[in-house]
């Protein structure tokens, strides 16, 4: 069952498509990436889903009807631009957000304290969130986002200036909050967050969708023809072999599309041929920024042709 849908979304700004017919579906219960360059209209149809932005066209559902000013009571909204009261204190701003989601009291001030202790914030529940580093100002963001215990989470790049051990813990939040039977949809251009945590994800570019679905089954179609490799040697040879469609290098793995599936015996005779020392060879395995390079790439040729610009 689907708790959103998003719905043919359409959104410009002085003839300029920010979102571009859009439609994808949320599912109950799961960890749903929008994933995307940065100002590929992520953030547009996200405040088009909060009904910040009013869209030129198409709708969002909530359960089968269409969504509302209520919806923003059921949802905990971690904007892209952060908006906390600088010269507010850490427990003030986190206690007065809370209440405007109809939260208050003991109960809601253990919590705050919690979730601060949690972020190693609670010594600084007293001071003022001008004098907080920008990644603890992220951080209480984030908890003046989940406190009042909403229904469905949205969260706009939550990433964006946290060092990796908070990084961590917020991922750890994240995935305690879904085991509760929360929807949650965050945004990010970082693919390897999306592979490891979304169960659902829409890929967009350009304002387009082009890609939508479950992640397992989007890993599975896209890695027929795909080999990771681990080696040592010179592989230079492959660009030009008739074999081969493609070769990613990413360092430490190269990513080998092949023009057929049943050639994977050969390819590995063939580097074991021209001595290339293999340490890894997986067939069948491909990330998600290896699917969205691919599928860009082929998109930005379109866009150039038809005008539309990125938002």
């Amino acid at each position: 069952m689907n708790a959103l849908e998003v719905k043919n979304l359409t959104k410009t700004f002085d003839k300029i498509i920010a979102v571009d017919n859009a439609s994808f579906e949320v599912p109950e219960g799961s960890i749903f990436g929008l994933i995307g360059r940065n100002g590929a209209g992520k953030t547009t149809t996200i405040r088009m889903m909060m009904n910040i932005y009013i869209p030129d066209s198409g709708e969002v559902l909530l359960r089968g009807n269409k969504v509302d000013h209520q919806f923003k009571d059921k949802v905990g909204y971690l904007p892209e631009e952060r908006g906390l009261y600088k010269k507010s204190k850490v427990m003030d701003i986190l206690l007065y957000f809370a209440e405007l989601k109809g939260k208050k009291g003991k109960d809601i001030h253990k919590k705050a304290e919690e979730y601060l202790e949690r972020f190693e914030l609670l010594d600084r529940k007293t001071a003022k969130i001008e004098d907080l580093s920008k990644g603890n100002q992220q951080k209480v963001q984030f908890i003046s986002t989940i406190l009042h215990d909403p229904e469905f989470i949205i969260l706009d790049e939550p990433f964006s200036g946290l060092d990796p051990i908070n990084t961590n813990l917020l991922k750890e939040i994240i995935l305690d909050l879904k085991k509760q039977g929360k929807v949650i949809i965050f945004s990010t251009h970082l693919m390897d967050f999306a592979e490891r945590m979304c169960d659902h994800i829409a890929m967009i570019d350009h304002g387009k969708v082009i890609l939508k679905g479950r992640l397992s089954d989007i890993k599975a179609k896209y890695s027929q023809e795909n080999i990771s490799l681990n080696y040592e040697g010179d592989i230079s040879f492959l660009n030009s072999h008739p074999l081969v469609d493609k070769v990613e290098d990413f360092g430490n793995t190269t990513g080998i599309r092949i023009k057929d599936a049943s050639k994977t015996q050969e390819l590995l005779k063939l580097l074991v041929d021209n001595k290339v020392k293999v340490k890894r060879f997986d067939a069948n395995d491909i990330t998600l920024h290896e699917i969205f390079i691919s599928l860009a790439g082929k998109v930005e040729g379109e866009q150039l042709t038809a005008g539309v610009a990125n938002v």
